[in-house]
């Protein structure tokens, strides 16, 4: 199974403190630096939308979010563009994608260090549903990737994974850590 259009959420910790609003000049900053590596467009507000998508910053090949979906509010990077490599390169493109922004969400001066991120718990989804429907059959093929990612990630730490078992929705799973691990830590295991 190819996976492709990798989706990679991590969790604020103290999500009840953030307001989403600051993030929304931050990210015009990033647009104007162009400094992600990666074509960045514009910037779109859906804070009104209860349970929704919040602030994304639109790009070419992905966007990045602070995201509210099913109200839990996390950094989401949404790979749009077809990447070639292996499963586990996508896998590390994306997750690598959503941990830097949250190293320099947590870094930035403008956001007094009002978001932090919980390193312990990592959902990532395909948005595809024709090349990964939310089957039984798509879990089946998707395990031994998932946990072959989840095993260089958390490397030595216990961890368990649950998938998202209505059909109606995007194929995910959620991987959790038996402890906290931090976003520096995550990505100095994926480099």
């Amino acid at each position: 199974m190819e996976l492709q259009h990798v989706n990679v959420k991590l969790f604020v910790q103290n999500a009840a403190d953030v307001d989403l609003e600051p993030l929304i000049p931050v990210f015009h900053t990033w647009i104007q630096d162009q400094a992600s590596g990666e074509l960045l467009l514009d910037v779109a507000d859906y804070r009104h939308v209860q349970a929704g998508p919040g602030v994304v910053l639109i790009g070419h090949e992905g966007n990045y979010s602070v995201d509210n979906t099913d109200n839990r509010l996390g950094v989401r990077y949404n790979r749009k563009a077809a990447l070639d490599g292996s499963n586990q390169d996508r896998l590390a493109q994306a997750a690598r994608a959503a941990l830097t922004v949250c190293q320099r969400l947590e870094a930035d001066s403008r956001l007094d260090g009002r978001l932090r991120f919980n390193g312990q718990e990592i959902e990532i989804f395909i948005n595809d549903r024709l090349l990964a429907p939310n089957s039984d059959a798509t879990r089946e093929a998707a395990a031994p990737e998932v946990e072959t990612f989840a095993g260089k990630l958390f490397q030595g730490v216990e961890y368990s994974t649950s998938y998202e078992r209505d059909p109606r929705k995007l194929f995910a799973v959620s991987i959790k850590a038996a402890r906290p691990l931090f976003v520096a830590d995550l990505l100095e295991r994926l480099s």
